[in-house]
C-alpha cells in the first residue's frame, strides 16, 4: 500500500480574515445630533470607553470629523451601518 506524501499549505492569515488594508472609520459633524447622542452611539456602536466617545465628539464638532475606528472594511462596516441608523453621519475611508 502507498501513502501520499503529505503537503503543507501555507495561508496567509492577513489576506483570509479579510484585514490586509485597514481603514478608517470616520464620523462626520452636523447640526442636529446632540452631544450626548454620538457619545452614547459611540460607546454602544463602537465599543468605546465614555472618555473616548466624548474626546472623538469633541473632534468631531471642532474639526468636522474624526477617525473613531480602524480596522478592515469588513469589521467597520456594520459599525458604518450603526452610527448611519442611529442619524449620524460616517464613512469608511
Amino acid at each position: 500500500m502507498e501513502f501520499a506524501p503529505e503537503i503543507e499549505e501555507l495561508v496567509d492569515v492577513e489576506t483570509d480574515l479579510g484585514q490586509g488594508d485597514i481603514k478608517d472609520l470616520i464620523v462626520h459633524n452636523d447640526d442636529h445630533n446632540t452631544f450626548d447622542h454620538v457619545i452614547n452611539t459611540l460607546i454602544k456602536v463602537c465599543k468605546h470607553e465614555v472618555h473616548q466617545a466624548e474626546q472623538c465628539t469633541y473632534i468631531i464638532h471642532f474639526k468636522g470629523k474624526c477617525a473613531v475606528k480602524k480596522g478592515s472594511f469588513r469589521e467597520l462596516k456594520p459599525m458604518k451601518e450603526g452610527i448611519n441608523d442611529a442619524g449620524i453621519s460616517a464613512t469608511i475611508e
